[in-house]
């Protein structure tokens, strides 16, 4: 599509001279997703913010953070991201498909971040993902006429560096140090006061380890909790699996459907998940805590099944890993609700930015290294601990790795098909050759995704409290 034409009055009226750069194609020869361009090239990008009083339009660079916080303080407002709904017809109104880098490009007040005003040289977002506007610093400067220009961001870069793997309980208890003020107790489960493990987990933690475990020690102890007996038997009893007849117990859903392992693993998962309570805030159009975890186990379950045998890791390990990828939010929203909220605005204000990047900005830990530490002082297995430390790192070598990859492939892939939040980018080659799996048959796991997310919105809607 063309440079919106608001665009192009908007320059030409302020004799702006500029040129267009295109989007370059990726390894499938298709636009690179165009967040991930955007931070490539440095350029700059817009977000929409509103409150009562009206919306706001705020331009800064990709490659850093917005801080809405800041924000809020210069115009003594309480601005947040504008809804899904309120951008769409922002689109639709300026017949563009993001939100072009030019101040009062709409005629909203506009706050400009002082560090693209150091640049001799700007891309800006154009409003067209196939193509940038280029133009030189001097001649951005003659769009600011009525904008403010202020310190609005943070880069990104020291945001997502990760911190030594040694220094992770160090780590958290200073965060909490930080940010409340509980006493710092010799255990971290006690420092961040967290309900003690059901009685369930630790039994099914115990059976992981034992040699001698058959069928009818798991139907047993998950027989004995009602609500997770339910959840099992409603998960082998979906249309996902097309188990023949009619599932009535926990013995009919591991001998006839899941599976042993699976079985085991998807209990142990359910019933850490009902450790703590799902938070009740959260980023304006994510997915809800058991819709992320079934979404993620199921594209996992897919790829490991895609993985020749030889190459494959353990089935059981990789879906646990995934059912879980997202308990550290569950622990931030309990352990620091004020700043899970902060999160959740943030969030919704830089798309483009990774959780982990956010929270780090926010309390200088992330979820990752919460939830691994966690799992670890629980007696996890080690491939579980190390798949969530470093599932957001795709160049960890360590032992265990293909756990972490599989992770951030997959939820690459969801978030590159829409289902999950966050930015869209490309997958390196190389990752899918480290695991052995074939791209095509990554993609072919992602149809049957798709066609199956009615059947997967129906597992994780049994899954939710009402």
């Amino acid at each position: 599509m063309p440079v919106p034409t608001n665009v192009e009055t908007l320059l030409s009226n302020q004799n702006i001279r500029y040129d267009l750069t295109a989007t370059p194609v990726n390894e499938g020869n298709s636009l690179v997703w165009h967040d991930e361009h955007l931070r490539n090239v440095g350029a700059a990008r817009s977000m929409l913010l509103q409150d009562d009083i009206g919306q706001v339009q705020v331009v800064f660079a990709a490659d850093s953070l917005l801080d809405i916080s800041a924000v809020n303080r210069h115009l003594d407002r309480q601005l947040h991201a504008v809804g899904e709904q309120a951008l769409q017809q922002f689109y639709e109104t300026h017949q563009c498909n993001s939100i072009p880098a030019l101040p009062q490009v709409a005629g909203l007040l506009t706050l400009v971040d002082q560090s693209l005003l150091q640049r001799d040289n700007l891309l800006l977002d154009s409003g067209d993902e196939s193509q940038l506007i280029q133009v030189l610093g001097s001649e951005f400067q003659q769009t600011l006429t009525d904008a403010i220009v202020c310190d609005i961001s943070t880069p990104l870069t020291a945001l997502e560096k990760a911190q030594p793997n040694e220094d992770q309980i160090q780590q958290i208890e200073t965060a909490v140090r930080n940010f409340t003020e509980l006493r710092i107790k010799q255990r971290l489960e006690e420092t961040l006061e967290l309900p003690p493990l059901s009685d369930t987990a630790q039994r099914i933690i115990k059976l992981r380890v034992d040699p001698d475990a058959d069928i009818s020690d798991l139907a047993q102890i998950v027989s004995t909790d009602p609500s997770l007996a339910a959840q099992v038997v409603s998960w082998a009893a979906s249309p996902y699996y097309s188990a023949p007849g009619k599932i009535k117990s926990i013995h009919d859903a591991i001998v006839r459907v899941l599976g042993f392992d699976m079985v085991l693993n998807l209990a142990l998962g359910l019933a850490l998940g009902k450790t703590i309570s799902l938070p009740k805030d959260g980023p304006d159009g994510e997915l809800q805590y058991w819709q992320q975890a079934v979404y993620m186990a199921a594209t996992i379950e897919g790829l490991v099944a895609a993985i020749p045998r030889e190459q494959r890791p353990s089935f059981g390990m990789a879906y646990l890993t995934g059912l879980l990828h997202n308990f550290g939010a569950l622990v931030m929203a309990e352990v620091f609700p004020p700043y899970y909220s902060q999160y959740c605005r943030l969030s919704e204000a830089n798309p483009h930015a990774s959780p982990q990047a956010i929270e780090r900005h926010l309390i200088g830990i992330t979820r990752d290294q919460i939830a691994s530490t966690l799992m670890e002082l629980w007696n996890m297995p080690e491939e579980v601990v190390v798949g969530l430390r470093e599932q957001s790192n795709p160049f960890y070598q360590g032992e265990h790795a293909a756990y972490a990859k599989l992770v951030y492939v997959a939820s690459g892939l969801l978030r590159q098909h829409g289902i999950c939040r966050g930015p869209k980018h490309a997958i390196a080659e190389s990752l899918f050759h480290e695991l052995g799996l074939p791209r095509d048959k990554a993609e072919a796991a992602m149809v049957n995704i798709i066609e199956s997310s009615e059947e997967l919105e129906h597992i994780a809607g049994a899954l939710s409290p009402s």
